[in-house]
């Protein structure tokens, strides 16, 4: 991995759900750069020669470069960004999993923010804010035509100040505020248990710079409790991804010894690699490996036990490779739903002390070469969400819903679907029907919970019983960018 710095790309609020995924980041020095379009560029010099002349009042011209940048890294991908002074220290901030804000994943649906995930124990997710929810306002200021990195930075603060969201919430059709205070997030991103003896569940909510060591530490514990499991239950639902060393991490300690976890392909060499399940692929600082210590401490046992692996929609990037990898080995069977499809890697490079570009460098693979990107990891065993089943599975973002997403690379990209269409206006409809619902027959049970529908059928599969699949969700090809 030479000496490229990896860290996990996100904002703090979450920017997109697929946007935590893991970086390399260098310092501009190009030897090789293609000959600029001197025309072009001699009408962006006239253009803003002109603004500066002729605009109604005095503009500033440095605010003027810098939004000119934004625009131009913007119209790439969702993904690409370009940082100023505030957007890259607090990107920096974000990469040990420790920030200020209220601690919400975010995507941008058209124009309008909207909440992916609130992430678990922080200021938002004890406010009761929901997925699916759409921000409207930031105190005064509505979001509506303003960037989703500017809607970032209006969310974001000092600790203990004070923030007022206005949310639209679709399923309740209503609109209301939210006082919230902000604090220094410190996610847990791993929790486990012992649903029952013999089985087990782990989730990981995040791949951030501990995850890692905690999940070690719970699967030691985990052994130690029950030394004897039959099965075990890996939660990715949600996960919006993070650190790629940390989810090649994950990987190895239920693949055989280096193997092909994932790799990256783009148009520069160093874009071009291959991550094995082997310790210098993700140990740091040549400090003890928790992955190795722990598999030392268990004799090896999660190399072995029966794996079932819950995904949704909101699986993104890091979390999609853990899959990805698990599916394409058979080392586990993947349950839930098809997952957000963030297959992109970006490179942030340095343009001075405190300036930076995040950009698009390569798409990752499966071990089996398949691309994930706009396509995600489809489960072996689709599951609706409750037992009443999962109408409202049409209605969620996916990277192939964001506008100007990169296409896959590899398959054939097709119209919309017609039918997909009609199932989001019989969505819609069931949405009007469920507002009338009291708000406690609304809500989804946790994660985890005894009344997880999507765990007790893992549960089910891990003991060889039958399951109760979906029959309404179904594989959603490669569609058409707008």
């Amino acid at each position: 991995m030479g000496q490229k710095l990896k860290i996990a790309a996100w904002l703090s609020l979450g920017a997109l759900a697929g946007a935590l995924t893991t970086v390399s980041l260098q310092t501009v020095a190009r030897g090789n750069m293609a000959p600029l379009p001197l025309e072009e560029l001699q009408q962006l010099a006239a253009v803003f020669g002109m603004v500066k002349s002729d605009y109604v009042e005095p503009v500033d011209e440095k605010k003027l470069i810098t939004e000119a940048i934004s625009g131009m890294v913007a119209s790439l991908d969702p993904h690409s960004q370009y940082f100023d002074k505030k957007s890259f220290k607090e990107f920096s901030e974000g990469t040990s999993g420790r920030f200020v804000g209220v601690g919400i994943e975010i995507s941008q649906e058209d124009g309008v923010v909207k909440i992916v995930s609130p992430i678990e124990g922080s200021p938002a997710d004890r406010a009761g804010l929901k997925p699916n929810d759409l921000i409207t306002k930031v105190d005064d200021t509505p979001l509506k035509g303003l960037s989703l990195s500017e809607a970032v930075k209006r969310m974001r603060g000092e600790p203990k100040t004070k923030v007022v969201l206005t949310v639209f919430r679709k399923d309740e059709n209503r609109t209301f505020p939210v006082t919230i205070i902000r604090e220094e997030i410190k996610t847990q991103s791993v929790k486990s248990n012992l649903i029952e003896p013999g089985y087990g569940w782990i989730r990981v909510s995040q791949f951030q710079e501990r995850t890692v060591e905690d999940f070690a530490r719970k699967i030691e514990e985990m052994y130690k409790q029950d030394p004897q499991l039959k099965g075990l239950v890996l939660d990715l639902r949600n996960d919006p991804g993070g650190l790629l060393d940390a989810a090649v991490a994950l990987s190895a300690a239920f693949l055989p010894d280096n193997v092909t976890v994932v790799t990256t392909n783009g148009q520069l060499a160093e874009s071009k690699f291959t991550y094995k399940a082997s310790p210098q692929f993700w140990r740091r600082n040549n400090n003890n490996d928790p992955i190795t210590r722990m598999t030392a401490a268990t004799g090896g046992a999660l190399k072995k036990v029966p794996l079932v692996v819950l995904v949704n929609e909101g699986s993104a990037s890091a979390s999609e490779i853990v899959a990805g990898a698990l599916q394409d080995y058979k080392r586990a069977t993947l349950m839930g739903s098809q997952t957000f499809g963030k297959g992109s890697v970006q490179t942030v490079r340095q343009l001075g002390p405190d300036t930076a570009l995040k950009i698009t460098t390569a798409r990752y693979y499966t071990p089996n070469g398949r691309a994930i990107q706009a396509k995600g990891i489809v489960p072996d065993v689709m599951l609706d969400e409750t037992a009443e089943g999962n109408v409202f599975a049409a209605l969620r973002t996916r990277e192939a819903d964001l506008g100007k997403h990169l296409s896959n690379g590899k398959e054939a990209e097709e119209a919309k679907d017609p039918a997909r269409e009609k199932a989001r206006e019989e969505a819609m409809k069931k949405i009007e029907e469920d507002a009338k619902k009291p708000l406690a027959e609304r809500r989804l049970p946790e994660f985890g919970s005894d009344k997880d529908f999507q765990l007790a059928q893992a549960l089910k599969q891990l003991k060889g019983q039958p399951v109760k699949a979906s029959t309404t969700l179904a594989e959603r090809k490669v569609e058409k960018k707008d």
